[in-house]
């Protein structure tokens, strides 16, 4: 997945568009916990609001409906399978979004996610490019999900989520 220029596929989040051949896979993961930086629990002083805090009125400003998302993300292990972007919503490349960070690339997955409720919402995986990510670092099985604030949904817990496969797929390791 490469970051030449701004990519829109032009799908709608709401409803899970079709963008091609394949279908839409359910996926099960459990919920784990992350390094906290996002939501700003890990108290890192660079970052009082989290990363999020200053990442996402810059998505929204770029065209990324995020109105009453949770300003954290919800970090879902599907080990032994290791997630493969293909086709993303939409890329941001070179996003400026700290004056102490190197500009990063950012590419969304449209997605609905539930927890133990079973009741799904729209939500996106939210995927900064490794090449360009200077720190923290998620293992390779782990998901970051950026949804509405779930009640149903805890660390340890199972979450579900549906993904269409021309957006990502996952493979056993």
């Amino acid at each position: 997945m490469s970051c030449n220029s701004l990519y829109r596929d032009g799908g709608a989040s709401q409803e899970l568009a079709h963008t091609g051949a394949g279908a839409v896979m359910l996926i099960e993961g459990k919920v784990v916990r992350g390094h906290g930086v996002a939501s700003g629990r890990a108290g890192d002083a660079r970052f009082p609001d989290g990363t999020l805090g200053l990442q996402l009125p810059i998505f929204e400003s770029l065209g990324l409906e995020l109105d009453g998302f949770y300003c954290g993300t919800i970090n879902v292990s599907v080990a032994p399978r290791i997630p493969q972007p293909q086709q993303p919503l939409v890329t941001f490349c070179d996003v400026r979004w700290h004056p102490d960070c190197a500009a990063e690339d950012f590419s969304f997955f449209d997605i609905r996610v539930a927890g133990s409720d079973m009741l799904p919402v729209p939500a996106y995986i939210y995927w900064p490019h490794p090449e360009t990510k200077p720190e923290h670092f998620q293992d390779q099985h782990v998901v970051e999900i950026l949804a509405p604030h779930l009640e149903a949904i805890d660390e340890g817990l199972p979450v579900w989520f549906w993904v269409h496969s021309s957006r990502m797929i996952f493979k056993d390791e």
